[in-house]
């Protein structure tokens, strides 16, 4: 898998990679040609006192490894161009995958681990791929090219490397081994801690309310612990392997000089040529090191491109059709016809055979109990799910084979939680048209009843609001979403429980002037207060998944019980009378 990414992400940008090889095979030539100059050196300059010779090749050696390090550097610079430009293009597509996700897929993979797979995850590959350009390249030449080197230079010592370099791998094929499942419950145990520390900070004024912070923060702690133990086992074997290798490189540099010593004295050999084969010894050694340090990096990197294709490769429920619809019959109308649903693992549908229609212009609003169904209705219509069965129609045209921008552009929708993202004023409300001009805003504040209090804030639609809308109150938030909703100039407007935190005042100044300043626009309001929708021209009635009442106020007081109940519940029981 990893293998497969990197190939994906770095395939364009083989210009670079074969900039990378190219010096990198130019330094390891340097660095290979060195320890021999270093022998002709100390045998025929040192050992004859023939001074011009040393200064000749001495200079050499300064020009050649002036050149060995500028290609070095010059190989680092295209190998991490490369890597952080594949690691650009990783993020763009998480992010882009994400984006096309509904519920199902954001509540599968959790918002916590898609952040980690996006950040920490992209950040191990990128991290291989640029290391991977140097060490992978140079490690294998060095090693390689070292004991060629080493076996010209001196073949009688050649045993000693044919000893410490299967030691070396099999030491780091034993280490590496143990580490592949810590790295990989390394991960998901990072994803733990991101998740609990998302809940704390998104909760915090939940947490503070109910005295839970020693609580919460021991929770914290033991997620944090998790990590710490699986890091410490990962930092251990890191700790056992270069110590284990540096005692093998010096015991073999020990032994090459034992030995080389014992040639010296018969005249086997000479002191240059021993000098040059300890060379070619760390080389080879070194190169070693270097790949078992690139073996140790890999099998984290691979579990972390084993995360990232399942965002990139995950099903998504809400696919775009083939051959997209982008005009619609009956603008402003929407159609249920015998829609079910059912979410993922549950044992009974949420919604169960619910059909009716809203024409263009048309009010309804939508009633029931708690878990009656209702925000999973609202939801389907702009399609964050998909029917089981049955079908939804906007427009005359079932969602599932409409263009999807055409439908979002025809849907203005105010969750149940609104959401503000940092910025202005100006900036949240031009979220849905950004060609809308201030006096777009201001008439979409008024319709909204949040003129007044945004004059009154320092800036006006200049005011800065906080990620989340956390520096203004619940009533001023939602007032905000549903002037967002207006200047998007929807033909159909979704109120999915917007106006719960609104005074009951508010609340009807708000429906008044959405009845009056928008009478064209298809209004669909899911409400709990029976005030909020009295004056709709429909109602619908929810209860147990299906619809048990649709039709005006005074009719359904007279026809359906379960709206009787929730008025009497609401206004006493005189009201239903």
């Amino acid at each position: 898998m990893l293998l497969t990414t990197l190939t994906r992400y770095l395939r364009p940008y083989r210009p670079l990679l074969l900039g990378v090889l190219v010096f990198q095979v130019l330094s390891v030539v340097g660095t290979l040609w060195l320890p021999n100059v270093t022998k002709q050196i100390i045998n025929d300059g040192v050992a004859k006192g023939d001074t011009k010779l040393i200064w000749s090749l001495g200079f050499l050696m300064l020009l050649v490894s002036f050149a060995q390090i500028t290609a070095s550097i010059i190989a680092t610079y295209f190998a991490a161009k490369a890597a952080m430009r594949a690691g650009r293009d990783m993020r763009d597509d998480i992010f882009e995958r994400v984006s096309g996700f509904s519920e199902r897929e954001i509540s599968k993979f959790g918002a916590g681990s898609l952040i980690t797979r996006n950040t920490n995850d992209v950040q191990q590959v990128q991290m291989v791929a640029m290391t991977g350009g140097t060490f992978l390249i140079s490690a294998p030449l060095l090693a390689l090219g070292g004991i060629v080197m080493a076996v010209v230079t001196d073949f009688t010592l050649s045993w000693l490397i044919a000893i410490a370099v299967p030691a070396m791998l099999v030491m780091a094929i034993l280490i590496i081994g143990r580490m592949v499942p810590l790295f990989r419950s390394y991960q998901g145990k990072l994803d733990n801690v991101n998740r609990v520390m998302r809940e704390q900070l998104t909760g915090i004024r939940v947490i503070r309310a109910f005295v839970r912070e020693d609580i919460e923060a021991s929770r914290f702690r033991g997620a944090n612990d998790e990590i710490l133990v699986t890091g410490r086992k990962i930092g251990s074997l890191f700790v056992l392997l270069f110590p284990l290798f540096m005692l093998i490189l010096n015991v073999t540099l020990v032994a090459v000089l034992w030995f080389g010593a014992s040639e010296i004295d018969r005249g086997a050999g000479q002191v240059g040529t021993i000098f040059a084969f300890m060379a070619y010894v760390m080389q080879i050694l070194m190169g070693v090191l270097m790949a078992s340090f690139m073996m140790m990096m890999i099998p984290r990197a691979a579990v972390s491109a084993e995360r990232i294709s399942e965002v990139l490769t995950a099903p998504v429920s809400l696919e775009r059709p083939s051959n997209p619809i982008s005009s619609f019959t009956s603008p402003g109308s929407v159609e249920f016809v015998d829609a079910s649903f059912t979410y993922p693992g549950a044992e009974h549908p949420v919604l169960n055979g619910v059909s009716f229609r809203v024409n263009q212009g048309e009010t309804v609003a939508i009633i029931g109990s708690t878990g009656a169904g209702k925000t999973t209705m609202i939801s389907l219509i702009p399609r964050l799910f998909d029917v089981t069965s049955g079908a939804i129609k906007i427009g005359g045209v079932d969602v599932r084979e409409a263009d999807l921008d055409a439908v979002w552009k025809t849907l203005g929708f105010v969750p149940q939680r609104p959401f503000l993202f940092q910025g202005t004023v100006a900036s949240n409300l031009r979220f849905g048209r950004e060609e809308a001009t201030d006096d777009d805003l201001w008439a979409a504040l008024e319709i909204a009843q949040a003129k007044d209090f945004v004059a009154e804030l320092e800036g006006g639609l200049n005011a800065k609001i906080t990620q989340g809308g956390t520096n203004v109150s619940g009533g001023q938030r939602q007032r905000l979403a549903i002037a967002r909703a207006i200047v998007h100039q929807p033909e159909i407007l979704l109120f999915d429980d917007s106006f719960s935190a609104l005074d009951l005042t508010t609340d009807a100044r708000l429906r008044q002037a959405l009845w009056q300043e928008l009478p064209g626009v298809t209004k669909i309001i899911v409400a709990q207060r029976v005030s909020t929708v009295t004056d709709a021209d429909r109602i619908i009635v929810l209860e147990d998944s299906r619809i048990v009442g649709n039709g005006q106020h005074d009719e359904l007081l007279a026809t359906c019980d379960t709206y009787r109940e929730i008025v009497e519940s609401q206004l006493g029981v005189g009201a239903a009378s």
